[in-house]
């Protein structure tokens, strides 16, 4: 099968990242994490006092009272959320990436041939130096291997034992664990208050609906992503089953996540969380539909606790989940809330004992 390079438009975010700064990828258990993770009354816990916390309150007060001219029936609140940078990490390289890559010496177990083949000999040789090298085009060849030509099945079954095993670098542990706290206490507060909550993602559609339930408390069938085609046939004997084909039907970020909401939910936001260029237009999309509207975006500004990134409020440069001088100009002028890490969030991580 001749792979069709546009299915991974592989610049979403540019997505020309540091392979150097590879983590090694080894085991830990996967487990369900977030009823333990959000709070049972709903509340903003690992939030410092001050004006980001206060617009969520502010915003879900006047939304649920029906006295207030603001009030949102319930069918109509929907909130949006990115994943990668704003309900966990995304550096120093996206996390479907890392299982991209992780997954071609399983490839290469299968078919040997792809030992003497590249780019796999070079990611199989370990060398980071020589993987930092390799061009885009190379890149499309490897998320077409890895994300391609198996039975959707089979796909969610390789992504979860890969979750029960892969860890990050930086924390050692499974980057399920990477999930930040205040987020998903946003999340658990605005369901409380009869808010639907999606994820709205650049990444994988099928990928992130392998966790979503068990790690943000959020159905798959509220997940929208970058999505593939997928072909219907039988097995041999009779079962039908769904292949994953190379064909775009959805590239989820920039403009293409108020198409996808327009798609897949069917109503626009009320509210809309993000962190980086790409969550421009679904912000924008928000905002333009009138009435009571949040938009927030996450800043990262905390380099002891995760990283610090921008190149806005002269943050480093990074190529991945970038949020330019030019957003951040964006979201002063129109009143959006921008989430500092260092200085919103009491603590980022569940696991951390301190806030």
């Amino acid at each position: 099968m001749k792979s069709d390079s546009s299915l991974f438009n592989v610049n979403r975010r540019t997505l020309l990242f540091d392979l150097a700064l590879l983590p090694a990828l080894s085991g830990l258990p996967f487990s369900a994490m977030a009823q333990t993770r959000t709070t049972q009354d709903g509340s903003l816990g690992s939030w410092n006092e001050g004006p980001a916390k206060q617009a969520i309150l502010d915003f879900v007060r006047s939304t649920t009272d029906q006295t207030s001219p603001k009030f949102v029936p319930p069918e109509q609140r929907i909130a949006t959320f990115d994943q990668d940078g704003t309900l966990w990490v995304e550096h120093p390289i996206y996390s479907q990436v890392v299982y991209c890559l992780d997954r071609v010496p399983a490839l290469a177990e299968e078919d040997p041939k792809l030992r003497d083949i590249e780019p796999f000999k070079t990611v199989l040789s370990g060398n980071r130096e020589a993987i930092t090298k390799l061009s885009l085009h190379d890149l499309e060849k490897i998320l077409f291997a890895t994300l391609t030509g198996m039975s959707v099945d089979d796909f969610d079954a390789e992504v979860k034992r890969w979750l029960a095993s892969a860890k990050d670098g930086r924390w050692k542990r499974r980057y399920t664990d990477l999930i930040y706290q205040p987020m998903l206490e946003v999340m658990q507060y605005l369901r409380s208050n009869g808010f639907k909550t999606y994820i709205v993602t650049g990444g994988g559609q099928d990928f992130v609906r392998v966790y979503s339930e068990s790690v943000y408390g959020v159905p798959p069938e509220q997940v929208v992503g970058t999505v593939g085609g997928t072909r219907f046939g039988y097995r041999k004997d009779g079962t039908p089953f769904l292949t994953k084909e190379p064909k775009l039907l959805l590239n989820d970020d920039n403009a293409g996540k108020p198409e996808g909401i327009h798609m897949m939910i069917g109503r626009r936001p009320c509210a809309a969380f993000g962190n980086s260029d790409g969550d421009r237009e679904m912000l924008e999309y928000t905002e333009a539909g009138g009435g009571a509207r949040l938009m927030m975006l996450v800043l990262h500004d905390d380099a002891q606790r995760e990283y610090e990134y921008g190149p806005a409020r002269g943050l480093p440069e990074t190529k991945v989940g970038t949020f330019s001088q030019s957003l951040y100009e964006e979201a002063k002028k129109k009143n959006w809330t921008v989430i500092s890490m260092k200085n919103d969030w009491k603590r980022i991580f569940s696991f951390e004992e301190n806030g």
